[in-house]
């Protein structure tokens, strides 16, 4: 099954397939003229907002990957506590940009993306380690699956606050399970209710699942 590991090279073919299928949707959920001031689940954000925040994160990515080219000093991460306000500012930001505008620059954007993904060999994919302006030096993989996040939860997002049904799609979503316990745990609300609580999970799709877990906060 390493096709579906994004860890492994074997997945890089996978997970772009996936990007690209989830990128096309966002793309369609934000081209109406009706869709771009509508509410999304992204609280005080409107699809406006979420194309703008997938703007500067991917243009925040290509400034990593020349970073670690160059091999320059990237500085110390910003670190993921203060991340929701700085991505929520630099989105809101750009309000003032024209709708097509602001969706060609991301189209343009993921494309180019996307070709730097696909350029990378067997012994970059897990072994070039690239600076994440939030999280720090991370393997290059990292940043196909930061994409299917961007995207995949993003239009979630988008379809939740339409009101249309919006499950995340199952290639998606197996893609993405290591690594959302990894984003859950660094983006835990401090001061939140710390009783354990039970948590199921159905995954549809080729590696389709139904599993239930019990959730309790470390410490």
């Amino acid at each position: 099954m390493n096709e579906w590991d994004a860890t492994s090279y074997a997945g890089k073919d996978t997970i772009l397939r996936v990007v690209r299928e989830e990128a096309e949707r966002l793309f369609a959920l934000a081209e109406p003229e009706e869709a771009w001031e509508a509410p999304t689940a992204c609280t005080g954000w409107t699809t406006r907002d979420v194309v703008a925040h997938l703007v500067d994160t991917t243009e925040g990515y290509f400034a990593a990957f020349d970073t670690a080219r160059r091999g320059g000093d990237a500085g110390a991460a910003y670190g993921l506590t203060g991340m929701g306000a700085r991505v929520n500012a630099q989105a809101t930001a750009m309000r003032g940009v024209p709708q097509k505008e602001l969706l060609d620059r991301l189209k343009a954007d993921f494309e180019r993306m996307q070709g730097i993904l696909r350029e990378l060999g067997e012994t970059e994919w897990a072994g070039l380690t690239v600076p994440h302006f939030y999280m720090g030096p991370l393997p290059a993989y990292f940043y196909a699956a930061a994409q299917l996040m961007d995207y995949a939860v993003h239009s979630w997002d988008i379809r939740q606050g339409s009101g249309r049904a919006h499950g995340l799609p199952g290639e998606a979503a197996d893609l993405l399970v290591p690594f959302m316990f990894v984003v859950w745990q660094s983006t835990v609300r401090q001061g939140a209710d710390p009783a354990p609580f039970e948590v199921g999970i159905r995954v549809g799709g080729v590696n389709g699942v139904t599993s239930g877990s019990r959730w309790a906060p470390a410490g």
